[in-house]
């Protein structure tokens, strides 16, 4: 009887653990889609986005190519929208693994990837929204005199693309503190229960 009744204990820890595992794929998942189509339409409006005007019969153009800060933001996007396409594939097949000890260094790593995609999607937000105020308002003491008065359609719609980078820069956020809390979940005490159920020899 104390046999069945501790194998029904461990019966239930992991099919409250399998529950969890599947929310948790299901909520990464759908983030990191989300994540993905927000830098793609980011990058896709930003690429697309120019203006040409003319200031006192000087012809002057606008394009994200001519600023460092606009360009650093639109690679930054690129290199964290394929890396998430490849951590969709790679995570779901790797974490579909029964072993917990496998899982635990899946998670692991899936953290320290999303934590550099997290700090790489702040760099480039930060930077683009810095010369994005520099152009908006200027710099008075620096002598630089605001753009966007003569290149409206330009800066309103780098702004939606750096609204897109900021809303995909919080799913990564989630992504981030989900597999935190994951990680934490797998204690060391659940992992030697499921292991001791898994082992033959053990019952």
């Amino acid at each position: 009887m104390p046999d069945s009744k501790g194998s029904s204990m461990v019966n239930t820890t992991q099919s409250t653990s399998t529950s969890q595992h599947s929310t948790f794929l299901m909520v990464q998942n759908i983030l990191r889609i989300l994540a993905i189509v927000l830098l793609a339409a980011s990058i896709a409006v930003m690429v697309t986005n120019n203006q040409t005007v003319s200031i006192f019969s000087i012809r002057l153009e606008a394009h994200f190519y001519y600023s460092t800060s606009l360009k650093f933001l639109v690679a930054a996007n690129g290199v964290v929208c394929i890396m998430s396409v490849l951590t969709l594939m790679i995570v779901n097949y790797l974490l579909r693994q029964q072993a917990p000890q496998q899982k635990v260094y899946h998670y692991f790593f899936l953290f320290v990837h999303d934590m550099v995609m997290t700090l790489l999607l702040m760099a480039g937000c930060a930077a683009a929204t810095a010369i994005g105020y520099v152009g908006q308002y200027g710099e008075q003491h620096m002598g630089w005199l605001p753009m966007c008065d003569h290149v409206r359609k330009f800066c309103k719609t780098n702004l939606v693309s750096l609204l897109l980078s900021y809303l995909a820069f919080f799913a990564y956020l989630g992504l981030t503190i989900l597999t935190v809390h994951r990680s934490i979940s797998f204690s060391p005490k659940k992992i030697n229960q499921m292991d001791h159920h898994d082992d033959p020899q053990a019952l």
